[in-house]
């Protein structure tokens, strides 16, 4: 799958094209729409980048448990060259090591919680501007209909591409969308 990035000021635009390619056969959680506008976002029932995913909570809580990994690595080898495990045992000093990777991991995910995500810092320009980026994930096969609707909407310009959400969370969001609505 890729992900191709378009920015536009014209939320009725957006919302048309949304609707055009989920008639094209684009389930929702394909299409997202980033803005600092909310209000407006949901005023137009555009699928919106959720709060979540805004911030770099995730990368950078993986960057804190690599260093984690390397904290609780150098806490293991300085308990073994000490030779303090012979007499006191192992349990201690495994114990840090789980504190020590819980705790950097835990430290990432609190720093990025602060930052925008780092896929959408180039976009921050834009949307302080007032300016709206939407969000298609697609795969190959969905790229020459994605072209030929975008050509009927000229308030649309391309503003990169990247990787894109693994197909398998696309196709779980849509279940839980499909159970959501099917559910009493």
């Amino acid at each position: 799958m890729k992900r191709f990035y378009f920015i536009s000021d014209d939320l009725d635009d957006l919302e048309r094209l949304e609707a055009e390619l989920e008639d094209n056969g684009l389930q929702q959680p394909q299409i997202h729409v980033l803005s600092e506008d909310d209000a407006e976002l949901a005023r137009h029932r555009l699928n919106e980048v959720h709060s979540f995913m805004k911030t770099d909570v995730v990368h950078s809580a993986i960057r804190g448990a690599v260093l984690g990994l390397v904290a609780a690595f150098l806490a293991l080898a300085v308990a073994n060259m000490s030779g303090l495990p012979e007499t006191v045992g192992w349990a201690p000093f495994a114990f840090l090591a789980i504190v020590l990777l819980g705790f950097f991991t835990w430290e990432g995910g609190l720093f990025g919680i602060q930052e925008t995500n780092s896929q959408f810092r180039r976009f921050e320009k834009d949307l302080k501007r007032g300016r709206h980026v939407f969000i298609v994930d697609i795969n190959p096969e969905q790229e020459p209909a994605l072209q030929h609707i975008l050509a009927y909407h000229q308030s649309v310009r391309p503003a990169g591409s990247g990787p894109a959400a693994p197909a398998w969370l696309l196709g779980a969001q849509q279940k839980f969308k499909d159970f959501v609505q099917w559910a009493p």
